[in-house]
């Protein structure tokens, strides 16, 4: 397969001044766009593993959905749905993979994207990825002392009367500005710590410090770009969480695969690494196995 990226560097890239660490490139807001472009031919490529992988997420949305209604929670239904924008980076590891081998040449299956967790800095993976679930607890905490601060403790009854409060009193508009406010801060800290960081420990098995390091330095050698990237993604995902969050169903490995590719543009190929080596081909197993073929090992013992 040809290079996607011709001459090591895509269009209006240029590198940033050289420091220890990967080399980065400057970056336009055409690359952006680039990068959505490639993220979405990936998705189409292979539709049906991306949403196999990204169903639990549409799903989850419902969920918390119910209990939030269940359960007189309501005003913290969009804290949580903006929360997907501080996950999303850890949550698609797998999509990244499969951006990975497409640009390998590969045919990737649902089974590559499994491949994340043998990886040998899945452990530095996880590590990122409980400091962001961290920041989306804390976030959730903050944006309920907000509204308690409006509100009080007295929870809205139903979904007309939570609106009413909200879009009609002073002490809606003031939870708007601050609770904005604050999850501006939330989401601009998780972008700085991982806008390529898991990329980069896919690719390269780089440490999590290193990759949150490199992830600054990102975001310092091009922020218009990273802060319209950002945008993007919270655009998207309120659009994608409008329809009961069905939307995410796209959305989600969208904005995954692109990540990929915005990861190869901001990013300069590494002289030194070694190109993997082509993998041997899957073995079929019949669907009548299932699921004594998530078991290979009992296969071998013969049970």
């Amino acid at each position: 397969m040809a290079n996607p990226y011709p001459g090591n560097a895509p269009p209006l890239a240029q590198p940033a001044q050289e420091t220890t660490g990967p080399i980065i490139r400057r970056i336009g807001l055409s690359d952006l766009h680039d990068a959505l472009r490639r993220g979405w031919e990936d998705f189409k490529a292979v539709p049906s593993h991306a949403i196999i992988l990204c169903v639990i997420y549409p799903v989850l949305g419902l969920v918390i959905a119910r209990t939030v209604l269940g359960y007189s929670v309501l005003p913290l239904l969009f804290p949580l749905a903006a929360g997907f924008a501080l996950l999303g980076p850890f949550a698609a590891l797998g999509l990244y993979e499969l951006s990975r081998r497409r640009e390998l040449g590969e045919e990737p299956s649902a089974w590559d994207a499994l491949d994340v967790f043998s990886s040998p800095s899945f452990g530095a993976m996880l590590g990122l990825g409980t400091l962001l679930f961290a920041l989306f607890v804390i976030w959730i905490m903050t944006a309920q002392a907000i509204y308690v601060a409006a509100f009080g403790y007295e929870s809205a009854a139903e979904i007309p009367d939570f609106a009413r409060r909200v879009l009609t009193t002073p002490q809606g508009w003031w939870l708007i500005v601050v609770g904005c406010g604050v999850g501006f801060l939330f989401a601009l800290v998780a972008l700085c710590v991982s806008v390529v960081s898991f990329p980069l420990m896919l690719d390269r098995h780089a440490s999590a410090f290193e990759a949150m390091v490199t992830s600054l330095r990102v975001v310092a050698a091009n922020p218009v770009p990273m802060a319209a990237w950002g945008l993007i993604v919270a655009v998207l995902l309120v659009a994608g969480s409008i329809p009961f969050f069905l939307g995410l169903a796209v959305v989600i490995p969208l904005l995954g695969h692109a990540t990929w590719h915005l990861y190869r543009k901001v990013i300069a190929p590494d002289p030194l690494q070694r190109p993997t080596p082509p993998r041997p081909p899957r073995e079929k197993r019949p669907a009548a196995d299932f699921p004594a073929n998530l078991f290979p090992w009992r296969r071998k013992g013969g049970a």
